[in-house]
């Protein structure tokens, strides 16, 4: 293996080891955030202006795939750390290399937020807990818009991209040490097939399994594109295993779906553009793969005596079938709707249906970012939804370098659609979908033919 190969496995290995100081040292946790905060700050201000874009785009991965890790641990230096992060590396962006002129409609998606806090405070009253709550809900979306005005059409070659989903991956490694120590016996926490906090290493299964999932789609990309042996393949897909197995048994489907469909879509643009020779090394590696899955599942369905079989199937621990698939969301979804009805116009303001949910009694958060942005933001949120669906596949039309692009896409739009935009993730992973990726034309040697005169 090459010095390249050597350092992955050596940053692999390193944040194992911290996963179990995050377990084991109490003080282990904060001290990290704030070595990484300083870490990936003095890169970015310090880096040539070449590769600015590209160390900030390392800083925002890495700070995305250690959000759910740094709230469990409470590393963090308060909840909404990580979005705001990402958003300050995103702003030192904007300083040093500005911004694509055709971001505009990311600019007018901005705008279009504010609408709903004029009517939040004029509903609710202006407070300490309005804007708690204000900064709850906006926090995410905010974070969308700046990465994607930031990252629109900004060059990075496709190493510099694989390099992007390594730092993504790297705390995920350190979140599944976390979580393996934390639940050191199944038996003594499962009693049924809910989504389970104890599996999770604590902390909320919605956001512990989208994470975890995106962890999973990161290393299977590591694995047909940047494993170029057999035992770099094993250590990849062994990594692919170790984590897919903490996503599964968490209990919470969304995440696992959602990482499903971005492999799907990655591997179907991945063997459509490879030629006959590399699409027989794509589908060895996939029977690999495979037995990778088949083999987590069967570790997963033994170690939870069936019960994730039952959860998949949509069954209770005594196998009767579960009437609501979706678990209340879509009469959460149905709610918001009817609060779209009833204020059309500007809609009922930032963290509005929350609060009205919070008045009958009901303390709970909207699951569906496309639901609640209808109800809070009315008519501009029908423009916020076009323009987030519509403006990538536009750029697509004339930029189809990105080989993640459908997956980017997807794990989004699944994510929005189960969690909202709890964590920074889907936001960021939606703005590396506006990527212009290059691909490096291989230099051919020619050997200048000798005349003999």
């Amino acid at each position: 293996m090459d010095k390249e190969q050597n350092n992955y496995i050596f940053q692999i290995l390193i944040h194992l080891v911290f996963g179990g100081l995050m377990f084991y040292v109490g003080v282990f946790p904060r001290l990290f955030f704030y070595l990484v905060v300083i870490y990936f700050l003095v890169r970015i201000i310090i880096s040539p202006a070449p590769i600015k874009t590209f160390e900030i785009l390392k800083a925002c991965a890495y700070m995305v795939g250690a959000e759910v890790l740094f709230r469990t641990t409470n590393g963090a230096i308060f909840y909404e750390a990580s979005k705001y992060l990402v958003i300050l590396f995103v702003i030192l962006g904007v300083f040093y290399k500005g911004v694509s002129g055709k971001a505009y409609a990311y600019f007018i998606y901005l705008i279009a937020l504010v609408p709903s806090v004029v009517v939040a405070s004029a509903l609710i009253g202006f407070d300490a807990n309005f804007r708690t709550n204000i900064a709850f809900v906006l926090s995410g979306p905010v974070c969308l818009g700046v990465a994607a005005l930031y990252f629109y059409d900004k060059k990075v070659n496709q190493n510099q991209l694989l390099e992007v989903l390594t730092h993504l991956s790297l705390p995920i490694v350190s979140m599944s040490v976390y979580v393996y120590l934390y639940t050191p016996r199944l038996e003594d926490v499962l009693t049924g097939t809910e989504s389970n906090y104890a599996t999770s290493g604590g902390f909320g299964p919605n956001q512990t399994a989208t994470i975890l999932g995106l962890g999973m789609f990161a290393f299977v990309v590591r694995f047909f594109l940047k494993s170029p042996g057999l035992l770099l393949k094993l250590f990849n897909v062994l990594i692919f295993g170790m984590i897919a197995y903490r996503a599964v048994i968490t209990f919470s489907r969304g995440g696992v779906v959602g990482a499903v469909i971005m492999i799907i879509a990655f591997m179907a643009i991945l063997y459509f553009r490879s030629n006959r020779k590399q699409k027989n090394h794509i589908i060895s590696s996939f029977i690999i793969l495979m037995l990778a899955v088949s083999t987590t599942w069967v570790i997963s369905s033994n170690r939870t005596q069936g019960l994730i079989d039952k959860r998949y199937s949509n069954q209770d621990a005594r196998g009767r079938v579960n009437e609501d698939v979706t678990t209340g969301r879509v009469d959460l979804f149905i709610d918001e709707l009817d609060g779209f009805l009833r204020s059309p116009f500007l809609g009922v303001g930032a963290s509005g249906m929350k609060e009205e949910r919070i008045i009958q009694g009901r303390r709970i958060v909207s699951h569906n970012e496309l639901s609640r942005v209808l109800s809070e933001h009315g008519i501009l949120g029908i423009f916020i939804l076009l323009i987030l669906l519509i403006k990538p596949l536009t750029y697509r039309t004339n930029n189809k370098g990105n080989y993640f692009f459908y997956a980017f896409m997807a794990f989004w739009f699944a994510t929005i659609n189960h969690s909202a935009m709890r964590i920074a993730a889907p936001g960021f992973i939606y703005a590396l979908a506006l990527l212009n990726v290059i691909h490096e034309k291989r230099i051919i040697h020619r050997k200048r033919a000798i005349q003999n005169g």
